[in-house]
């Protein structure tokens, strides 16, 4: 697998992800605008021609919002995660990023874990954040 930055071809495959992943999915055109959004960064997991995962973030100042990040669903459990969301901090410190936030469903366990291995701390509730039914946690890093 290797990371490449996002591209107009790739936007079907995440959509599809997206469905696979979220509640709330993103379509292909919400993610239109992130091509040229300067300050947007995407990054895909590729192999040959398929998309296996994705993950983006959108700088203000010093600080990141991930926006999207997720693992096509047969690849899931083997670490490409991890490896997206090193990544992902990895583009956010050449940009002079200092904090990082991102939301995630309370309920997603696997995901606050892993994002806690990476130091991120939480910092408050978002109620009925997803779908108007499930609340999101708000987690923070300094990196």
């Amino acid at each position: 697998m290797r990371f490449e930055p996002l591209r107009f071809e790739h936007l079907r495959q995440m959509a599809e992800i997206e469905k696979e992943a979220f509640d709330m999915p993103w379509t292909e055109n919400m993610f239109i605008p992130e091509l040229n959004c300067e300050d947007a960064t995407y990054i895909v997991g590729t192999r040959g021609d398929e998309v296996i995962c994705y993950g983006g973030f959108h700088t203000v100042l010093d600080e990141a919002h991930i926006t999207n990040i997720a693992v096509k669903k047969g690849e899931r459990g083997r670490g490409i995660g991890k490896f997206l969301m090193a990544t992902l901090l990895a583009k956010a410190r050449e940009k002079g990023v200092k904090h990082v936030t991102l939301e995630v469903k309370t309920t997603n366990l696997p995901a606050i874990s892993m994002y806690e291995g990476f130091g991120f701390k939480a910092a408050g509730i978002r109620k009925r954040y997803y779908n108007n039914m499930y609340d999101a946690l708000v987690m923070w890093l300094d990196v």
